[in-house]
Parts: C-alpha cells; structure tokens; sequence
C-alpha cells in the first residue's frame, strides 16, 4: 500500500474522526454501502457536489481503505467505486452519528431545522 499523502493522528478516535471528515464522505459512504456505484451516479445522487470535490473525497476515502476503485477494461472505460469491509464497518457509526445529531438539534430546541438522516441500516440477507 502506498505510503499515505497525510499522516493520519496516532489517538483512534481522532484518527478516525478525520478519515470520516468531510461534508461529502459519510453521504458517498451511504450510497455505496448499497453496492457499486459509477462516478456518474454518485454526481446524479449528489447534485450539490462539484465534480472535483467528489473525485477529491473519492480519492481520500480510497487511499484511506474505505473505498475501492475498480476500473474495467472497456470501451468507454468503466469505473466503479464500491465499499470495502473496513468501509462497511463505519456504517453502524454513522448511523449512530446520525441519531446523536438529531438528539442533539432536539436538545437544542432545532429539531425543526434538522434533515432526516439518509444512512439507514440496511436489510441483513440472510441464507436460508
């Protein structure tokens, strides 16, 4: 693996704080917790990101673990972004990040002006 473009903090919980930061990371995340995703459906998705922006946070949460990046040999050249097993882990956080800023806003009387959460815990397939 390549040596990482910024050293990460040694404290866990601060390290992991800034491999999540970003406006834009836990709602890439979200998305492709469902299954691979094409840059152009992320954009379509997230109609506020600017292209840079995505391809920028893609690119953090790659070299980070959380994503990978799956390029296919065709014409056009297709790419794929898809959560990796460590990726997946932080979905039970964020969805626990999600519900502690809506109790939040509540405590602080601002619940109106508060979004739904969109990470959601998805439906667990199980093998009969």
């Amino acid at each position: 693996m390549a040596e990482p473009i910024k050293r990460l903090p040694k404290l866990p919980v601060e390290r992991a704080l800034k491999v999540i930061a970003g406006r834009w990371k836990p709602v890439i995340l979200y998305y492709v917790f469902c299954g691979p995703k094409r840059l152009s459906e992320l954009k379509r998705m997230m109609p506020e990101i600017t292209q840079k922006v995505l391809i920028q946070q893609l690119r953090e949460m790659e070299e980070h673990g959380l994503v990978r990046r799956e390029v296919f040999a065709e014409v056009p050249a297709r790419v794929e972004y898809t959560a990796t097993e460590l990726g997946l882990g932080l979905e039970p956080v964020l969805l626990a990040l999600c519900q502690w800023g809506q109790r939040h806003a509540e405590a602080q009387n601002e619940i109106a002006d508060i979004a739904d959460c969109i990470v959601r815990p998805r439906k667990a397939s199980f093998a009969a």
